[in-house]
């Protein structure tokens, strides 16, 4: 798969949640998203690389200065699109 060649959105919001058996990870932009299921070693696969891309990323254009809070919401919201 040529990746330069997949479609494209801006993730602005990500949502999930888990359960015994496997995790969700729904990726938002704007009122349109697609939501993932994935089995408890996969989900920490995905972690691990994105710990490791991002890494690379601050290595080459240095430190991202940001913070996770869980249940924030997303600055561009639906409801202001049409404003």
């Amino acid at each position: 798969m040529d990746l330069l060649k997949a479609p494209k959105q801006f993730v602005d919001s990500v949502a999930g949640g888990f359960t015994d058996e496997h995790f969700i990870l729904a990726m938002l932009s704007g009122e349109s998203g697609q939501a993932y299921a994935a089995t408890p070693k996969h989900a920490k696969r995905i972690a691990q690389w994105l710990t490791y891309q991002v890494g690379e990323y601050e290595k080459k254009h240095g430190r991202i200065d940001t913070e996770w809070t869980p249940g924030m919401k997303s600055p561009i919201q639906s409801e202001d699109l049409g404003k």
